[in-house]
């Protein structure tokens, strides 16, 4: 067992300078700090408000697989020939790649689910129930 002396203040001086926020570790890809979800729904539908802050809306995809409704989102880090050099001491902005998915039913087609992208925020609109399929009427061909 190992024992510290506390200050005056009753602080141990080291267990408070790595409590401090500048050497808590950086996000990851399996922080549950990404890609915050609300979901709300209404009469017909789900509707998911996904955070995605910092990422372009071209980097952002949707994929609808057996199922599940996957989000993925990846950032690269830009480099500029031009900016100067230098040793990064700590690295806070996230770079990589996030993903999480949902399971949303078998019987939604991609067409089913609308999304939208803006300031941020992937809105997604998925129904509650698959929509049906319309039967279609036979159409005879007349013989004469």
């Amino acid at each position: 067992m190992m024992l510290t002396r506390k200050n005056n203040y009753g602080y141990d001086l080291f267990d408070e300078l790595f409590k401090d926020p500048f050497f808590t570790p950086a996000p990851t890809q399996r922080d549950s700090s990404m890609m915050k979800t609300d979901i709300r729904e209404n009469e017909n539908n789900y509707l998911l408000d996904i955070e995605l802050p910092g990422f372009a809306k071209e980097n952002v995809r949707a994929e609808l697989k057996d199922g599940y409704l996957t989000i993925t989102a990846e950032r690269t880090e830009a480099t500029d020939e031009n900016e100067p050099k230098g040793k990064y001491l700590r690295r806070e902005r996230f770079i990589g790649t996030c993903k999480r998915s949902f399971f949303v039913g078998e019987d939604l087609r991609q067409e089913d689910i609308k999304a939208s992208f803006k300031d941020g925020i992937l809105m997604l609109t998925v129904p509650k129930e698959a929509p049906k399929k319309v039967e279609e009427k036979p159409v005879y061909i007349t013989i004469e």
